[in-house]
């Protein structure tokens, strides 16, 4: 293996829609370097402007991994994210003393720059009975479950993110242990350093940029991207934040506006969540971001 150990990973994460991908592109320019995203739902071909990804030009402009990567019908975990980042990055630091990882999936940051235990296999029976309550009972009911197991993980979680929260309470109730107190305690050491950075704003801030880019999300054809992938619905993919509103709407159950106002009520509470996750970690230095010269200042 390539010797690494002048090489540096930078992080970018915080909350969405708070200019992750803007300034990863900055800094990656500057470098000449490439970036990897760390956004768990970009990773999907059919999940494009509800997930915000990079524009065509932003695409052109730096070189992306793992964005339309994947299909919603394929399963990825946190642990192929790391197996697969880690040999990406090998790859860059090949050729450069500099990459960047950028996005607000604070899971998949955890796996490339601490990694995890390898957890015990879940009982397939309790999963499949997690499944059908998933099926028959909804989201919620796994929720509280979840809640009442392990609290500490239901603060960190996507709880929107059935698949999540899946295999949280199949672990739990496999092993009889809240799944948050089997992750890995001890970091594994990397062969490159990390610079962390964080982002955010004045809430007031990040909720009007938050809702400005839920409007945008509409203008931009949104509503056309769900309707495409009403047969994939049943996907753990796609009960995400931006398409499980419009899939209601579409089944007449609420009005557009009511679509609407919801997910950017519920993209406010995921801002909320990736920050009580970020929070946690004292090695991340917190920006604003437009404080970009600052950033590049700090990383040097």
């Amino acid at each position: 293996m390539t010797d690494q150990s002048n090489k540096k990973l930078i992080v970018i994460a915080g909350p969405t829609a708070i200019g992750k991908t803007e300034l990863a592109i900055r800094v990656a320019l500057h470098f000449k370097t490439e970036v990897l995203s760390a956004d768990s739902r970009q990773f999907y071909r059919e999940m494009s402007i509800g997930t915000a990804k990079p524009s065509l030009e932003e695409l052109r402009a730096v070189k992306h991994h793992f964005i339309d990567s994947l299909s919603i019908t394929e399963n990825y975990s946190a642990g192929d994210f790391e197996d697969q980042g880690l040999n990406i990055l090998a790859d860059i630091f090949s050729k450069n003393d500099y990459a960047v990882l950028a996005g607000g999936s604070g899971l998949f940051i955890k796996a490339i720059t601490e990694g995890f235990d390898e957890l015990p296999k879940a009982d397939a029976e309790v999963r499949n009975k997690l499944n059908q309550i998933l099926a028959e009972q909804g989201i919620g009911v796994l929720q509280q479950q979840l809640k009442e197991l392990d609290p500490e993980y239901y603060r960190q979680a996507d709880i929107h993110n059935p698949q999540r929260i899946i295999r949280a309470l199949e672990v739990s109730l496999s092993t009889g242990k809240p799944f948050s107190s089997l992750h890995l305690k001890k970091k594994r050491e990397r062969p490159f350093s990390v610079v962390k950075i964080g982002l955010n704003a004045d809430r007031d801030l990040l909720y009007q940029r938050i809702n400005h880019r839920v409007d945008l999300m509409v203008e931009a054809g949104l509503i056309d991207e769900v309707k495409q992938l009403l047969p994939y619905r049943h996907l753990n993919a796609l009960n995400t934040v931006g398409y499980s509103e419009i899939f209601s709407y579409l089944d007449g159950e609420i009005s557009l506006q009511e679509a609407l106002d919801a997910i950017k009520q519920n993209t406010r509470r995921f801002a909320k969540r990736q920050l009580t996750w970020f929070r946690k970690d004292p090695d991340i230095k917190w920006f604003k971001p437009d404080e970009q010269e600052a950033i590049l200042e700090y990383i040097h």
